[in-house]
């Protein structure tokens, strides 16, 4: 393949030949007398001309704005916390009708033009969306998914009254009305127009998409033809009846367009309004419009000691489970199991080999555990005698099997693949069976005490046209496989599908599980079907939830393991003794390198010496005549490379030990996760830090804060200011090095969040620029993910960023993690690191397997598309950079490949741009800085940690080298790639005799009833 400039994918993509070209430096918007900014570009935003043609309404950084069509100084109508967006005007002219996400569900309101008269229209649990007055001002369409999908519907303008026009299960969308209003023209599936006849009910189908296009905003003509947006790979077209009207290369928004005559429309792309006649060119609407800007807050940054030695106290209790008869507590910990014995607080570790071991659960007489371990090379379950510690090697099953729950005759063990399928193990045949189809990120099983039922917790969207739902429990009868779904309560979820529930008493009475951080229980049928309310049976964070004994719940509160009455009373700690040491490396060595990058310069240093002690740097020097103790005389040293968005514990559990090897062998030594399920995290950055495990240094965060819906397991819904509270405190007390809140988390909760977190010293990210830098919010991740807009405001759907966000992000200092997911476009130029050994050692088979098609697509024409929205990705960080902005580099992994995706990145951004040492710099000193760690990470110097990789190569000169490490070194202790490999290329049981080897594939049937039901890689969702 003929390997593309930046300047080729932008030309090819028509960026080149359009109004914008997407070069050079942030766009120069002018600082207002207030220290905000004058921006006169808008990245997705949507607008509609009013009915005199004078005045254009149009959304920009998530509020309502005007602006005379002739262009001017654009006039704000709405605050930070309404979150408005979609304008429509009255067909008077004295009214603006929106969307705006005021308190956790979007909601339909208008305001007057002068900014008076704020009054809401819908409320209750489900969204309301894309409103449009009808053209006699009686009637507003919207969407919305309050019929259980998206459907239209048409809201009274006298008296509030909402009629159901079309509901089906398809998702119908942004509707637009005709001239006559007689009709109604809305999206299907976002891959067709239809059109209802309201007098009669008639549906058409107006327009079918192409294959591989998506459609958008219809609106009609006055003459009654239909008008759309069409976007294609790396093309947006604005489309009127079957002629593409837009300019080749033009990024036209994917929003309905204004008529003010036959000839003459008004629709929104490149950044701005734009005023188009037909079979003529596009004039823009030029805007200016003022936007504050507070750049970051100066707080104390409560920052992690890496040179501590002191002893701790163990926070991270992991999945936490008691024996049948109350008397004993199995748990994970620093990279160990362990038994509790209540009334002793000194448990006794059982099983500590080095491999990931995990997720223990008692036989119905206590003497034995069941667990998962790869210790045979990938997650398989093994049984552990307590009184002899004999291991007995359960399963040998291709893929992972997972979060083990024994039956409560102890005959069978429910568990989990890697596909979110659950199986049922019989111990006696050695037989498994499927009993769900995949489910995305399930929760750990639970048994009924007749052993007829499974209970389990599942995520059930709202919709097929967003992702987000409720965490539910799914109870599954054995013998008929019949699935059902019951809400813990009316749209609320389960606090994560983790180790939160639910779980079923001994006795079968009730299932317990946890909402808004507080222990419930609710009474029960031998099904598991609810016979009355749910009782809350804690008021503090409340954590991993089990039973302890019949009528006690077992928990962990910040750290702490506690117990309670489901009856009520006082909660009691559980004693526990356990404690730990920050590893120390005693050895003296003097690195002889024959190059050195130190992370500041921009040029090698030839020769050096560097001199390690205690974990720390103590000298660069000059190589002299002094003895070496490591020689590196053929490799470039340099600082180890921060992947500063990774999520441990998305898949964790399956990926196991080879997770963090995997980083290291790829020069990796310092991971950020901006999520991840808090005891896990915990346990595992405890266990880095103690020496009990290998792989770079996690610093990152619990759960991320989330509003009333939800999608992760690791996702915590939030749905009152009290609530808020406990979010927090558990923060500060498990020590979260940053705080993430995520897509559906009102604005006004989040101005809370940061300023609490503040407060602590922890700073924060989201997916969100504005208004989260007007509220102090440290930094974004991703261009532009998931939104619940479902569109980005800092990204186009071709990947292009336009003035506003990119001064945002100048002036504003906050951080921005790209995250290129795209970057896989770059196998069409070179696949050795699909091919390299460590990826083909540390990567479970069926992780592979994908890695191998992606590499694969990417040598396909559909690569060009992505290389064009790679480019332009690229593009947005450079102008961000260049202007001195700061870029942090990160992947999302695992969902991109976990190591190689962010060498991946780092290339794309090389290939489209940066220079290599620019690259770097985002992997190594910036994300240092928003860590606290200037100085101390990401850089070779006296006083900085010793977190080294060694290269083959120049990576200032070539990219490529940074990946073509051989040794790495993380606080002074020095790792060999073969000595990381080792225990995956001849995993120590991988010949032990296991009672299960077979099984059927797991079938992934799709389901009409259940349409969510699917494999998590059948969609590529990010974070």
């Amino acid at each position: 393949m003929v390997e593309l400039t930046r300047r080729d994918v932008l030309r090819s993509a028509g960026v080149l030949a359009g109004a914008t070209a997407l070069t050079g430096t942030a766009a120069a918007a002018e600082a207002t007398a207030d220290g905000g900014v004058a921006v006169s570009q808008g990245t997705n935003i949507a607008a509609h001309l009013s009915p005199d043609g004078r005045t254009v309404a149009f959304d920009l950084v998530t509020a309502i704005w005007t602006v005379a069509v002739t262009g001017g100084r654009a006039r704000r109508l709405t605050g930070d916390d309404t979150d408005a967006t979609q304008p429509s005007w009255s067909p008077d002219g004295r009214r603006l009708v929106f969307q705006a996400y005021r308190d956790g569900n979007y909601h339909l309101y208008t305001i007057r033009p002068d900014g008076s008269s704020l009054e809401q229209l819908t409320t209750g649990p489900y969204d309301h969306r894309e409103p449009r007055f009808s053209p006699d001002g009686t009637m507003i369409a919207f969407a919305s998914d309050r019929g259980g999908s998206y459907g239209v519907h048409t809201l009274s303008a006298a008296t509030g009254a909402i009629t159901t026009r079309v509901d089906t299960a398809a998702d119908e969308a942004m509707p637009a009305w005709s001239p006559d209003g007689r009709r109604l023209a809305y999206t299907v599936d976002a891959t067709a127009v239809d059109v209802l006849d309201l007098s009669t009910g008639v549906i058409t189908r107006a327009v079918t998409a192409p294959a591989g296009a998506s459609l958008f905003g219809p609106s009609f003509a006055p003459d009654g033809t239909l008008a759309y947006v069409r976007v294609a790979g790396a093309t947006a077209e604005l489309v009127v009846g079957d002629r593409v009207v837009s300019d080749r290369g033009e990024d036209v928004f994917g929003f309905a367009a204004s008529w003010p005559s036959p000839t003459t429309l008004v629709y929104t792309a490149d950044g701005v309004p734009k005023r188009r006649t037909l079979g003529g060119a596009a004039t823009a609407v030029a805007f200016t419009a003022e936007v504050p800007v507070v750049p970051r807050q100066h707080y104390r940054h409560s920052v992690r000691d890496l040179d501590s030695t002191k002893e701790q106290r163990a926070l991270g209790i992991a999945s936490p489970v008691a024996s049948r008869d109350g008397t004993k507590v199995a748990f994970r910990a620093l990279n160990a199991l362990w038994l509790l014995k209540i009334g002793d607080p000194r448990p006794v570790r059982l099983v500590a080999d080095g491999y990931f071991n995990s997720d223990p659960d008692f036989t119905p007489d206590g003497r034995a555990i069941v667990y998962a371990s790869d210790r045979a090379g990938d997650a398989d379950l093994w049984q552990h005698d307590l009184a002899s510690g004999r291991e007995r090697r359960l399963s040998g099953l291709p893929g992972a099997q997972v979060a083990p729950r024994l039956s409560p005759d102890g005959g069978r063990v429910a568990y989990n693949d890697q596909d979110g399928v659950t199986w049922v193990l019989d111990l006696a045949s050695g037989t498994p069976t499927q009993v769900t189809p995949s489910l995305f990120m399930p929760g750990r099983p639970t048994w009924s005490p007749d052993g007829r039922t499974v209970a389990l917790a599942a995520v059930k969207p709202y919709s097929r046209r967003f992702r987000e739902g409720t965490s539910q429990i799914l109870s599954v009868d054995l013998a008929s496989g019949a699935l059902t779904y019951t809400e813990p309560m009316p749209h609320a979820s389960l606090a994560t599908r983790g180790d939160d529930g639910p779980a079923w008493s001994p006795d079968g009475k009730y299932l317990a599980f946890v909402v808004e951080s507080c222990a419930w229980v609710v009474p029960v049928s031998p099904t598991g079907a609810f016979t009355g309310p749910a009782r809350q049976v804690t008021t503090e964070v409340t954590d991993s939830l089990s039973w302890l004994g019949a009528d006690r719940l077992l928990y962990l509160h910040n750290g702490t393991l506690r117990s309670v009455s489901v009856d009520g009373g006082r909660p009691k700690d559980i004693p526990l003794t356990l404690h730990w040491r920050p590893t120390e490396v005693h050895e003296h060595e003097v690195i002889r390198a024959g190059a050195l990058w130190d992370g500041r310069a921009q040029r090698l240093r030839e020769s050096v010496d560097i001199v390690v002690d205690k974990g720390k740097i103590v000298d660069v020097l000059r190589a002299g005549g002094r003895r070496y103790t490591v020689d590196a005389r053929t490799s470039t040293v340099m600082p180890g490379l921060v992947d500063a968005h990774v999520h441990w514990h998305l898949r964790g559990r399956q990926w196991g030990d080879r997770q963090g090897r995997l980083w290291l062998t790829y020069g990796i030594t310092t991971t950020r996760s901006p999520g991840d399920p808090a005891y896990q995290f915990v346990e595992t950055r405890e266990a880095l830090e103690s020496g009990a495990r290998v792989g770079p240094r996690y610093f990152g965060t619990g759960e991320a804060i989330d509003g009333s819906r939800v999608y992760y397991n690791f996702m915590r819904p939030t749905r009152s200011v009290a609530q808020l509270g406990l979010e927090l405190a558990r923060a500060k007390a498990l020590g979260y090095d940053m705080v993430k809140t995520y897509v559906r988390l009102p604005v006004a909760y989040q101005r809370r969040v940061v300023a609490a977190a503040h407060r602590a010293g922890m700073p924060l990210s989201s997916h969100y620029l504005y208004p989260a830098e007007h509220i102090g919010m440290d930094g974004m991740e991703h261009t532009g993910a998931t939104n619940r807009l479902g569109y980005s405001h800092t990204v186009s759907r071709l990947g292009r960023a336009y003035e506003d966000a990119v001064t945002l992000f100048v002036r504003s200092g906050m951080s921005l993690t790209p995250t290129l997911f795209n970057s896989a476009a770059m196998y069409a130029f070179d696949r050795a690191l699909v091919e390299d050994e460590r990826t083909r050692t540390l990567y479970p088979a069926w992780e592979y397997a994908a890695l191998v098609t992606k590499a694969d697509a990417a040598q396909t024409p559909a690569n060009e598309p992505a290389l064009a929205m790679l480019a332009a990705n690229v593009d947005m960080v450079l102008r961000i950079h260049r202007a001195g902005g700061y870029v942090i580099s990160g992947t999302d992994a695992p969902l991109d490949n976990p190591a190689v995706s962010l060498h991946t990145n780092l290339r794309a951004k090389v290939h489209f741009g940066f220079t290599p040492y620019e690259a770097l710099t985002t992997a190594t000193t910036n994300p240092a800085r928003w860590l606290g760690q200037s100085g101390n990470l990401g850089e070779v110097r006296r006083g900085a940690q010793a977190d080294l990789s060694f290269v083959t190569g120049n990576p200032l000169a070539d990219i490529n080298a940074a990946a073509a490490v051989d040794r790495v070194m993380v606080k002074g202790r020095l790792h060999t790639v073969d000595d990381l490999l080792t225990p995956f290329r001849t995993p120590v049981a991988a010949a032990t005799p296991a009672l299960a080897t077979t099984s059927v594939p797991a079938t992934h049937e799709h389901d009409p009833e259940y349409w969510w039901h699917e494999p998590e890689r059948a969609h590529r969702y990010c974070c």
